[in-house]
Parts: C-alpha cells; structure tokens; sequence
C-alpha cells in the first residue's frame, strides 16, 4: 500500500508537469524523471513476489533514468528560457553522465545488495554531476532571484535519486525509505511546477489542487478495488504477481486520464465532429479557457519589476495565436484592456479579455512596423516589426519541419524566404526578446499614465 501511495504521488506529479506543456524541456524532463522514479517504486513491489533476479536486473537500469533525468533539469534551470546558448554543450554532458551510470549499472548487475563497486560507481556518477550542476545553476541561475529554489530542487533532485538505490539494496528499511520519499517526490513536484508558473506568470494553488483532489480520487476508486483482492488472496503468489502489476497499471492509466482529459476529449471531437472543424475549435477554445481561469494571477501588475514585466510580455506574444493560454495571462488585468471593454460596451468576462489583449498586441506590434517604407523590408529598422508580426500575427512557420510558403499572400512568402535563406533561428530569438522588451516598456508606460492607477 505504501508504494502505491509513494507511486500514485510520483507518477501524478510526472503527468501533471508533463501537461502543463510539453514543449518545455524542465517540465518534459522533471516529468520523466518522476514517472522513472515511479517506475523504480513499482518494480520494486513486483519484484517482492515474483522474479527477483530478473527483475533486479532490470530495476538497475530503471533506476539510472530519473537521475540522468533529474540532472538535465538542473542544467536547464541554468541556462534562461530565452536564450539558446549552450544547449549543445550540456546534451554532451547529459549523453556522458548517461553512458557513465549505465556502465555503473552493468557493472552492478542488479538493485540487490550487498552494494558492490557497481552501486558505487552508480551513486559516485549521480551524486557528483548533479552537485556539479546545482553549482552551475547558482552560479548563473535561469530567473533573477531564484538561486535559493534553486538549491532545494537540486537538492530534493540529490536525495530521490541515491534513494532508488538505497531502497532496493535494503540499507535503510523500506517502509521508512518509501516514506520520507513520498515526501521528498510532493516537494520536488511542487517546486518544479512552481518555478513554471513563475515563468509563465500563472497562479498555481487552485490548479494543482484540483488536480491532485482528482487523480487522488480516480486512485483510490480503481486501486482501492485491487488491493482488496490483494488482501483476499494473500497465500496465492501467481494471483499476488498478476494484482501487483494490475494495481500499479490501473492507477497509471487512471491518473493520465484525469490529468489528460481535455486532450483526451480534444480526440474524441475530432472522430465524432470530423466534418465540423468550427464546432471543434469552439469546444476547443471553451475547454482551454476553463483550464486556464484556475491559472490567472490576481495581483496587481503595477507591483511587478521590469524584468517580470517583461518575461510576462515575451510570453503573452508567444502565447498570440492561443487564446486560452492568453486567458492565463496576467496581462489581461491591464488597464487598457478596462478602458477598451468599456468603449464597446462589453462584458468583463475572461475571454473578452484575452480577445482585447490580443488586438492591443497587435496594435503595438503594429507600430514598430518602419513609416512609409513599404510593406516588407530587411534592414536593421525592420527587424523587431518582422521577427513579431510575421510568426506571430500571420503565423509563418520559417523553421518548422517540413514548412513551405503554401498559403501565404506574396508579403508573407518574402518574409518567409527571407527567414528561411538569411536569418538564423537564434537571431530570430534574440529580435523577438528586443522586440518584447520595447513593446513591454510602451505598455508599462501606458499603464503609468492610465487615469485608472
């Protein structure tokens, strides 16, 4: 029942950092070392009754992921989100601690003590890079201020992953190990999430509570029921063996479903309402907006410093073609969004925000377009007007995989040549954050004047 727990907890936290966007590599890599951690924990259950050799054999390359894992993050948590250098650099240093834990698992051959030099080599890998990475990120932290959340992470990072070692090998009793884990895994999760919703600027409280109160609630229905028929047949170790691995794969798929039910119900649109893509896009647009209402921060944005206010308006412009992540946006409680809804006499209600938020970025977007120069160019004074109006505002997807020019009208497919053939996507990152900050301090100098403050 203890792994469960421990297990439920883990795996809930890997899938909820997971959905929170994929497209982050802290979240998609805290989210698999959660989900190995959590994979370490039921392994070691199964293996309590059935197979030992072979599945300890197994478990000890189990337990090399969620360090190698936990280690990436760090590096990740040093580097800021908005810049791209020394991606390279670190991927070679992840591939290195990699290759020396796996050698270290081949070397210790299985989880079961007594601890051989295998295991030693093991903890030796995971302790020193992840100390060596922790340095890194206080050194040069990812977000200004952030060297003491930080230390906790790395350190929680630390303890969980020699405590997959620790558990198997007996060294410390299990039920204590598991225990103080559990609370080790809740901590963890709870600062990676929040170091996101700092980025993001979201509120986190509501969001993550509701989800734990739910997944907790799918867990305890389905593995509930598995760990009474555990209990009634307690002397039959082939029933033992097949319920073991039931509870921890039914409490699995319970958690992804609830923590993936928007996507999930985004699938079933899409083979019921095949042939009605508006009606798709409109469920599709009121599912996000109430996902995103628990997310929306309440305080007020004249209490925030530049460098804040800014990440908030580099996200808020990526965020331009989603309008139910642009709901989420603290962005939303600016004053000219007030005067505008009161202009056209609209309701205060959250999607109308995020509408008038988008057409306030456009119009400042707008503006940084050069006067009288036509409608594209490629000097210096059009870069910022280019990098954000053209990804943005008319969606050309220069670097995605196989993108081309299909569809865009004959300015947009010189913007999109001329991306393809002469701008680096790096460079194009670094307009698009110049152009971010020029357009957060015309807003923020806005909101200074606004009769409303």
């Amino acid at each position: 029942m203890l792994s469960a727990l421990v297990f439920t907890l883990s795996w809930w936290l890997g899938m909820y950092l997971l959905a929170r966007d994929p497209r982050k590599p802290v979240l998609v890599l805290a989210a698999v070392g959660l989900c190995g951690f959590a994979a370490v924990v039921a392994a070691d259950a199964v293996r309590a009754v059935w197979h030992p050799v072979l599945l300890g054999r197994v478990e000890i390359y189990l337990a090399v992921l969620p360090g190698v894992a936990w280690f990436a993050v760090l590096l990740e948590l040093s580097r800021p989100c908005d810049r791209w250098t020394g991606r390279t650099r670190d991927v070679a240093f992840i591939g290195a601690v990699g290759a020396a834990a796996l050698v270290g698992a081949t070397w210790a051959g299985s989880v079961e003590g007594p601890p051989r030099a295998g295991h030693l080599l093991l903890f030796a890998v995971i302790s020193v890079s992840t100390l060596a990475a922790m340095v890194k990120a206080l050194i040069r932290p990812a977000q200004p201020g952030s060297a003491l959340g930080v230390a906790a992470v790395a350190t929680l990072f630390f303890a969980l992953a020699n405590a997959i070692l620790i558990i198997p090998l007996g060294v410390v009793p299990s039920g204590i190990a598991l225990a103080s884990t559990g609370v080790d895994v809740l901590l963890l999760g709870l600062a990676v999430a929040l170091w996101d919703a700092f980025d993001e600027g979201h509120a986190l409280r509501l969001d993550m509570l509701r989800s734990f109160l739910a997944c907790v609630a799918m867990a305890a229905l389905l593995g509930g029921q598995v760990l009474i028929g555990l209990w009634l047949t307690r002397p039959e170790p082939v029933a033992q063996t097949a319920l073991t691995v039931l509870l921890f794969t039914t409490v699995a798929v319970g958690i992804e479903v609830q923590v993936f039910v928007d996507r999930l119900a985004g699938l079933w649109d899409r083979l019921a309402f095949w042939r009605r893509p508006a009606l798709r896009a409109d469920r599709a647009v009121l599912r996000g907006t109430e996902a995103a209402l628990a997310l929306r921060s309440t305080g007020p944005l004249d209490d925030l410093d530049e460098e804040t206010f800014v990440r908030l308006t580099r996200r808020a412009l990526g965020h331009y073609g989603d309008l139910s992540k642009l709901v989420a946006s603290p962005l939303t409680a600016l004053p000219a969004i007030d005067e505008r809804l009161a202009a056209r006499g609209a309701p205060d209600a959250p999607l109308e925000r995020a509408n008038e938020l988008k057409a306030l970025l456009a119009e400042r977007i707008a503006a940084l377009k050069p006067r009288d120069c036509g409608e594209f160019g490629t000097t210096e004074q059009w870069r910022h007007y280019n990098a954000l109006y053209f990804p943005y505002v008319v969606g050309v997807r220069a670097y995605a995989q196989n993108a081309t020019a299909a569809g865009l009208d004959p300015t947009a497919r010189q913007a999109w040549q001329w991306l393809v053939t002469e701008v680096p996507q790096r460079s194009l990152h670094n307009w698009q954050n110049a152009g971010a900050r020029v357009i957060a301090a015309d807003l923020r100098g806005r909101m200074a004047v606004s009769p409303g403050l």
